[in-house]
């Protein structure tokens, strides 16, 4: 992977909330880099930075200081428009929350996905082949709420590849599921980045999930303390979890 471009990359990242007259601290100098095709899982304690980071990568959230890179743009040295503009071409996003128009069928929800996107219109058999992807071409026509929860990130997921993004952003694509329709969301993920060579970044405190990742980041009080492999810190945080009983 070193010898891949990057593709996201962070330059000591910082994000202060103030609350009322307290400056809370929420990332304290975050230095990471994602390269082409990577899968990284970024773990850590909830109110560790995890989510704060995700939407600081991908131009939801400004830092208060530091650098933030998406395929070599600096998000600080463009407009707002600008950055809105890139966001909607290169990253896609895929929440908790699967944020669906329940009003809409699935191919409604994709092609309003577009029209937000800002790309062109997307034909039915275009929908039907990104609906391919994640195994629900046969749901075309239902609305979300005749399908699974699974299925329902599953067409979020879809949602997410609509503009053929460069990244895609999970946060926590599986804290509303069962154990069953996690394994079948995180297989889909790992799929489209072993065969497709999507990047991807996930959010996420569960160490099955990141072990799903080319790369495990562990995040804790807002800042970043250890890179590796997946099931090397998966251990290691069994172990430190067995030592503290």
């Amino acid at each position: 992977m070193t010898d891949r471009p990057s593709v996201l990359r962070t330059i000591a990242v910082r994000k202060v909330y103030r609350t009322g007259s307290l400056d809370v601290p929420a990332l304290q100098g975050i230095d990471l880099d994602v390269k082409e095709g990577e899968l990284v899982s970024i773990m850590g304690p909830s109110g560790c930075g995890k989510t704060t980071l995700l939407h600081i990568l991908g131009g939801l959230a400004q830092p208060t200081s530091g650098h933030v890179f998406v395929d070599g743009v600096d998000l600080a040295a463009i407009s707002d428009a600008d950055r809105t503009r890139l966001r909607c071409r290169k990253i896609g996003f895929v929440f908790q929350r699967f944020n669906l128009l329940t009003t809409l069928t699935v191919q409604g929800n994709i092609e309003i996905a577009r029209q937000i996107y800002g790309g062109k219109p997307i034909s039915r058999k275009e929908v039907g082949d990104l609906l391919e992807i994640v195994h629900l071409r046969h749901k075309l026509d239902f609305k979300p709420l005749e399908l699974s929860v699974g299925e329902q990130q599953r067409v979020a997921i879809a949602r997410a590849l609509v503009n053929e993004p460069a990244i895609i952003l999970a946060d926590e694509p599986t804290g509303n599921l069962d154990s069953r329709n996690s394994e079948q969301v995180l297989r889909l993920l790992a799929d489209l980045n072993r065969e497709k060579g999507q990047t991807i970044v996930m959010i996420t405190h569960n160490p099955q999930a990141a072990e799903m990742g080319n790369r495990t980041v562990e995040m804790l009080d807002g800042q970043i303390v250890s890179h590796g492999t997946a099931p090397e810190l998966v251990r290691e945080s069994r172990e430190a979890r067995t030592r503290a009983r």
